[in-house]
């Protein structure tokens, strides 16, 4: 009798349960934003690495994750609104390239977290209380490029023995008044004994143009440019100019190089959008953008295009090479 009563009441469990087994929902696949002021093609290179080190980690994007992709294409003014389509697609994370992506982030939201791949000065500007204690819900990776721009102009320096006057290439939509970049860099001209001739162009193929015509006009010697989004985005009409009219340069990425560009001195961007990955798994697995440090860049590269400097008639000394992380033949 016992028995009998077992049996029937295991099998009314069963039956019971079984509408809520097939009534329960897949879980959800998790969606990520990724916000940039460049464009698609010019940031191709980074995102590409951000999306291997997801992989490694097991998040494998249109599997098991979601990743919704919005490119200012060098308009910052798109950014509130493109960060405003992301939280309203209901993302779980946002992550930003750059400072203005990020303070469009967090204008748009301060619940879900954000990630910045690569940020100058994320403490001085607000976004962060500390890199210690970030609090809030923005966290992630911040650049050094503020003080290697003056370590660029010395490497100039040694590169071309006589220089004298440097141009410093910028996009015409930079603020010269709020970018800490130029603020080092006009007392280190000078501590160099060098001129800085400032040459602002809007970034496209007639304006790039004119700005190396200035260049020349103004009797530069060599040239150099400012760490943004923009200006890397157009970092192969760049390099191709500066071949053109024979001009020294260096660069803030070493993808300057890679297309062309005679050398390049800065943070290893590819590194740090790898570990930016790193974030995005951590939080997806629970742990809050407050508890979880900002990381400065670790990994900084010098890179020499030696092509590039025969195409220039440039002669770099055995010394000078043999400080470089890589040199390109």
């Amino acid at each position: 009798m016992m028995k009998s009563i077992l049996v029937w009441l295991l099998a009314t469990f069963l039956l019971t349960a079984a509408p809520f087994a097939h009534a329960q929902q897949p879980a959800r696949t998790p969606r990520i934003g990724y916000l940039d002021n460049s464009t698609a093609s010019g940031s191709a290179v980074y995102v590409d690495g951000f999306r291997q080190e997801l992989n490694k980690l097991r998040w494998i994007e249109g599997k098991n994750i979601t990743v919704e992709y919005r490119f200012a294409e060098q308009k910052p003014e798109r950014l509130p609104e493109l960060a405003a389509e992301l939280v309203g697609s209901k993302v779980d994370l946002i992550v930003t390239v750059g400072y203005p992506a990020t303070a469009a982030a967090k204008q748009a939201s301060i619940v879900i977290p954000i990630v910045m791949a690569n940020t100058l000065d994320p403490v001085g500007s607000g976004l962060v209380a500390s890199l210690a204690r970030p609090g809030g819900n923005v966290t992630g990776l911040s650049s050094l490029a503020t003080e290697l721009i003056t370590k660029r102009l010395e490497i100039l320096k040694d590169a071309v023995p006589r220089l004298s006057r440097v141009g410093l290439l910028r996009s015409s939509g930079d603020s010269i008044s709020l970018n800490p970049q130029l603020k080092l860099l006009r007392p280190a001209a000078l501590a160099l004994k060098l001129n800085l001739e400032d040459i602002t162009t809007p970034l496209d193929a007639k304006g790039l143009e004119s700005a190396f015509q200035t260049a020349k006009q103004k009797q530069v010697g060599a040239m150099m440019t400012i760490s943004t989004r923009p200006l890397f985005a157009e970092r192969k009409r760049i390099a191709e100019l500066a071949t053109k009219y024979r001009l020294p340069a260096i660069y803030p990425e070493d993808g300057f190089v890679d297309e062309g560009g005679l050398m390049s001195y800065g943070v290893d961007l590819d590194d740090q959008f790898r570990k930016a990955a790193h974030y995005v798994d951590k939080i997806l697995k629970g742990t809050k953008p407050a508890d979880l440090p900002v990381q400065q860049a670790t990994n900084f590269e010098f890179v020499i295009n030696l092509k590039a400097a025969k195409q220039i008639g440039l002669t770099l000394s055995p010394e000078f090479l043999s400080r470089a992380n890589r040199v390109i033949k």
